[in-house]
């Protein structure tokens, strides 16, 4: 933990508490709201209602909190305009085999227990008591904090290919956990 403070520049940590204050962070929503090219402020909020039961459902966790593999390579924080790249995460995995990559926001309560941020675990229980049907075989990982260019390479690739690999798992929710 020591070498990623180091690894974390003086404006990194700077610019991290300047943005967890309340309004600074909303006014930083609403200008990224407003440069992408899909928002309005009157656009409805995308809805769908679940085809069947809740008991039913496959369920997929997808979190921006920079959760990947051990094994896989880490999300570039070097970039300043942020990594569109995502990671897959198997359903099987350990939370154990589990690690956050992300400079920006605070996530030790997360390395302490990755279920804070990416609740593999707490899913698990829900499809073993039937509350939820099953959990999908593929769960994905990315990096919040994406601007510029990446933004359109986030939209135009990482999504779209998202959402092709939940509609191959026969995913009918996608659990959302942003960081």
């Amino acid at each position: 933990m020591d070498n990623d403070r180091e690894s974390i520049s003086l404006f990194q940590r700077l610019q991290n508490r300047l943005y967890a204050i309340p309004a600074v962070a909303q006014w930083w929503a609403g200008r990224f709201a407003r440069s992408t090219r899909h928002s309005s402020p009157t656009d409805p909020v995308p809805f769908s209602r679940l085809a069947k039961p809740l008991a039913e459902s496959s369920v997929a966790i997808i979190t921006t909190g920079g959760v990947h593999l051990q094994g896989q390579p880490p999300f570039d924080m070097r970039d300043p305009d942020g990594d569109a790249s995502l990671r897959t995460i198997p359903g099987d995995v350990p939370a154990s085999e589990l690690m956050i990559t992300h400079d920006y926001y605070n996530h030790t309560s997360a390395d302490r227990d990755m279920n804070v941020i990416f609740p593999l675990d707490h899913f698990r229980d829900l499809a073993q008591r039937g509350i939820v049907g099953s959990l999908a075989p593929r769960h994905f990982g990315l990096m919040g904090h994406i601007e510029g260019a990446h933004l359109v390479r986030l939209q135009e690739e990482t999504a779209p290919k998202i959402a092709a690999t939940l509609r191959a798992d026969g995913v009918d929710i996608a659990f959302l956990t942003p960081a």
